[in-house]
């Protein structure tokens, strides 16, 4: 598995090749060092740039999880005037991604070649600063227990990682998966070329003429854009990076997830509330010394250590019905084929609408008692009153809906002509909406609810498209690049 440290030294050695061409092929030989730092920076922007643009819904999903901390963290101070900006950058936080992903690869770009280089000196120190801002941000929240305003710093406790809102900084989208503090310190790293760049940008070398430089940079926007696009508007990703990819089992990974988590070892931690000192045994140990520790003198903390199988999002594989019954195992047990429906959020707003009701009237008979009275139904009047009242309204949008009745719902009925299983899982909804929803585009099918956020884990589409056999998923859809039936019958289900 890849890791930062090996991530640093490919691209160092991809930097020392990069600088080897720079001195022999183009004869720049300014200053070796610091076009080695060129090289290396700009090599290692635009690999974390492209893993990203192969999900760049996956970087919004991630911006979004910061912004809501910032909201929460400034709404209760005095810079309360700030919070209001953090929604509105939710709101745009797909266009948001694309920019920053383009603008990582692209200024990764200019630094090897040599475009602008005060420019891309001072937008490469800027980026590196504001990556530095929030995984440090992200960091020092393990340090502020639940309940705790981030500027309370006299409330701050030990470090605990549960703490953080954001436990993963997203630096490269879901290929490797840092903590804030490692990537704090990537990024402190990176501060040392960005610094270097500020101050000896007449040191950098440049390659090509200004006409090709400006051509590759505009060629480039423009490809990487697109590309971008192709990975969220027109397709799910090219690469899927995400516990639920393609030809993943995920009935066995979840069932091996659950049994190495339920096998971790379970350390017991023992801190004395005299003098702070702190000893930690095993299970086994505890049993037999338990008497030692008691807890008027002792706090306890029972701490799991990682499991042998690292545990991801098809853990937190829970579906349900209307019933509130988990029927996540009976869906993944199903033999054969089934399809899948993922829909993340059902794409509504939500309104008031009037309707008459009918009060029937009711003919009573009542019989006195010590103290009490019995009421007895004796028959039902004919006359009904009508009376006005407003109920919620679920008004679904009709590009939304022209999804299902135009491309999916004929899909699925194809799909169970031939005997395959096919349910929705629908994000952000309750039973009520989910029934307006399956009146309004006539499902033949069930839908079922589940977390929007593993939803948008499982595929990159709204609706995405699922296709399973025991429990394996064979292939995933954008329902822009949904084939017919027939297509898909002849390829996959046999």
């Amino acid at each position: 598995a890849i890791t930062i440290t090996k991530l640093f030294i490919i691209v160092g050695g991809l930097g020392l090749l990069a600088t080897g061409l720079t001195y022999g092929v183009f004869n720049e030989r300014k200053n070796l060092f610091v076009s080695y730092l060129q090289n290396f920076s700009g090599a290692f922007f635009i690999f974390s740039g492209v893993v990203k643009a192969m999900d760049p819904l996956g970087t919004a999903y991630k911006m979004v999880d910061y912004f809501t901390e910032f909201y929460d963290v400034f709404s209760n101070t005095w810079m309360s005037f700030i919070a209001p900006l953090f929604p509105l950058l939710s709101e745009y936080s797909v266009g948001f991604s694309v920019f920053m992903i383009v603008l990582e690869i692209v200024l990764g770009i200019m630094l090897i070649i040599g475009s602008n280089n005060k420019l891309s000196s001072w937008l490469f120190f800027l980026m590196v600063a504001f990556f530095t801002f929030l995984t440090g941000f992200t960091s020092l929240t393990g340090y502020v227990p639940e309940g705790v305003n981030f500027f309370s710093f006299s409330e701050w406790g030990a470090f605990d990682k549960n703490n953080m809102k954001v436990t993963d900084c997203g630096c490269f989208g879901d290929f490797l998966k840092l903590e804030p503090f490692t990537s704090f310190r990537k990024d402190l790293f990176l501060l040392i070329p960005a610094f270097v760049f500020l101050f000896r940008s007449k040191d950098m070398h440049t390659i090509f003429s200004p006409k090709v430089r400006t051509g590759i940079v505009v060629g480039s926007t423009v490809l990487l854009t697109l590309y971008c696009f192709s990975n969220y508007v027109w397709d799910i990703p090219s690469v899927d990076f995400r516990p639920f990819a393609e030809n993943v089992n995920v009935r066995e990974k979840k069932t091996l997830e659950e049994k190495s988590m339920a096998e971790a070892p379970v350390n017991y931690v023992f801190t004395n509330k005299a003098d702070g000192a702190v000893t930690s045994m095993s299970m086994e140990d505890y049993m037999k010394r338990y008497k030692e520790f008691p807890k008027d003198k002792f706090d306890l903390e029972q701490i799991q250590d990682e499991p042998k199988i690292a545990r991801t999002k098809i853990s937190e594989f829970a579906v349900d019905d209307f019933n509130s019954n988990e029927i996540s195992e009976e869906l993944l047990n199903e033999k054969g084929y089934s399809l899948m429906y993922v829909c993340y959020t059902l794409g509504y707003s939500e309104g008031e609408k009037t309707i008459m009701v009918g009060d029937t009237s009711w003919l009573v008979d009542t019989v006195g008692t010590a103290g009490t009275a019995e009421f007895q139904l004796v028959k039902k009047v004919d006359k009904i009153t009508q009376r006005e009242e407003k109920v919620k309204d679920y008004i679904f949008e009709s590009d939304y809906k022209s999804r299902f009745t135009d491309i999916v719902n004929p899909f699925a009925e194809a799909a169970q002509k031939v005997g395959v299983k096919v349910y929705g899982i629908a994000g952000k909804a309750g039973e009520e909406t989910i029934k307006d929803f399956q009146e309004e585009v006539k499902a033949t099918y069930p839908i079922y609810m589940a977390d929007d956020i593993l939803l948008k884990t499982i595929v990159r589409s709204n609706p995405g498209i699922v296709l399973l056999k025991d429990g394996k998923i064979l292939k995933k859809w954008h329902y822009k690049k949904l084939p017919s039936f027939d297509e898909v019958k002849a390829e996959f289900i046999k």
